[in-house]
């Protein structure tokens, strides 16, 4: 069988989020099963992957994309256990950066269509093609309406939201760029009174998936405008968790971590990636250190966790260490500059993203803090079991699915229900009260490192979808 999977975003050639993470991990563990085939199809980013990396040029061509006739190159990478073929495109060439042009819409709809031209003129044609958020929302329609392309009428198209809150509304006058379709098909690209790129996948792809089973349910029955769309196409989704990388992410093998260890090494593994962590912090290590690792936009909830640790520090003089590693809003980011000063040495901050710092983060911290005001799934949590250290999340999305709490049977970390202050105060004090019995916490980190969240069980729930349709 022979899947491709069509996204903006592929770790490592270029990530913005975690569709990079699931993308750069989903096909290497397809294509570990039996009779598989997977690759990925994204577009070109001039960045240091496609600058440094061996690249083949696969096929080249012209299309239209409008009254232009624009040139296309196919490049090939062979590095990451799949191949990588980059969509190069005339007049789009110089983007350094995956989203935040202007001319977004019309760069990923001219993507769209020339990913499906050379797919194609292929002698043998893919047994599904797997797009991935609204970036490649429109291409389920093509598939079945464009009508240049008859051949792909009886070729499966899954479609993937990864977030729900980014769907690709867009102007009309994107819709003079696509293939020749009917005029009575356009409802099926309509919906909220826009050209929307998401709903149109879901209303034309055969099937729909979210990245986790509670998040399906969420959009489904929360205040999305998506809502009562997804209810109605209901019979074609379903949720699938996705999972981890456990090559990529393996505290044992970890050549981010000048400490790695093993599950039969975490005490002592722990400690020592904690005292590097406190000796670069400036941090008391006898205290637990608390982390927070993400992006300052809403959906993350660091906003409420601001305030949360203020209190914590400054009314009830917690024994605490408090570090948040991320980037986004620029206000947040330099009120917890200023935090610093206030907070005698039990707050601090990296403000920006360091990959090997967020590997020793992983390491060294006791707990890591998840809380998010939606969570389509969350890898954080993952990472953070894999490492030995105790998530303490929000009820919600892919973090109800995955995280139990630690007073329930096979409890893997610390859940709190409203992202308010009170509730997260009182997650800090039961994870102190954690860290206060040794005994328990070493056998809570020992328990939550032999879980299973690889995708090798993710990527056979996707091989049962995909088999669908043989």
């Amino acid at each position: 069988m022979q899947i491709v999977h069509l996204s903006a975003e592929c770790y490592p050639v270029a990530k913005v989020g975690g569709l990079a993470d699931v993308v750069g991990a989903l096909p290497k563990y397809l294509n570990n099963l039996d009779g598989v085939q997977s690759m990925v199809v994204m577009p070109f980013v001039e960045n240091e992957f496609t600058k440094t990396r061996k690249l083949i040029m696969d096929y080249e061509t012209t299309m239209p994309f409008g009254n232009r006739q624009l040139f296309v190159k196919i490049l090939k990478n062979d590095d990451l256990g799949f191949p990588v073929f980059l969509v190069q495109i005339e007049g789009f060439t110089h983007r350094e950066e995956v989203y935040g042009y202007r001319n977004d819409p019309y760069f990923f709809t001219a993507f769209q269509i020339a990913a499906l031209n050379w797919i194609h003129q292929w002698a043998l044609l893919p047994d599904v093609i797997h797009c991935h958020d609204y970036h490649t929302g429109f291409v389920p329609f093509f598939m079945k309406h464009a009508h240049q392309y008859p051949r792909f009428r009886n070729i499966p198209s899954i479609f993937t939201i990864h977030n729900g809150q980014y769907q690709g509304q867009m102007s009309w006058d994107v819709v003079d760029y696509f293939p020749w379709f009917n005029t009575w098909d356009l409802p099926l690209l309509e919906f909220d009174n826009t050209l929307h790129a998401m709903a149109t996948a879901i209303k034309t792809a055969w099937r729909v998936t979210t990245v986790s089973p509670q998040y399906m349910k969420e959009l489904m029955e929360g205040d999305s405008s998506l809502s009562g769309l997804l209810r109605h196409e209901r019979k074609k989704c379903v949720g699938i968790l996705n999972g981890i990388d456990i090559e990529e992410w393996n505290p044992a093998t970890d050549n981010k971590l000048d400490h790695p260890y093993s599950r039969k090494t975490v005490e002592e593994g722990k400690k020592r990636n904690k005292q590097q962590l406190c000796d670069y912090f400036g941090f008391n290590s006898d205290y637990p250190i608390i982390s927070f690792i993400g992006r300052f936009v809403d959906q993350k909830g660091a906003d409420v966790l601001s305030d949360a640790i203020w209190k914590a520090l400054t009314n009830y003089d917690s024994k605490i260490n408090f570090l948040i590693l991320g980037s986004g809003d620029n206000q947040l980011a330099n009120g917890l500059e200023q935090m610093k000063i206030f907070t005698d040495g039990r707050f601090n901050c990296f403000i920006g993203y360091n990959e090997a710092l967020a590997h020793k983060v992983y390491a060294g911290s006791d707990f890591l803090i998840m809380p998010s005001r939606f969570e389509p799934c969350g890898l954080n949590q993952f990472y953070a079991l894999r490492y030995g250290t105790v998530p303490i999340v929000r009820t919600v999305g892919g973090l109800l699915d995955s995280v139990k709490d630690i007073n329930d049977e096979g409890g893997n970390g610390i859940r709190f229900i409203n992202l308010n202050t009170d509730d997260l105060l009182h997650s800090f004090y039961r994870a102190t009260e954690l860290y206060e019995d040794k005994e328990r916490f070493q056998k809570t980190r020992k328990f939550i490192m032999k879980q299973d969240f690889s995708w090798e069980t993710s990527a056979k729930k996707y091989m049962k979808l995909y088999e669908e349709f043989r």
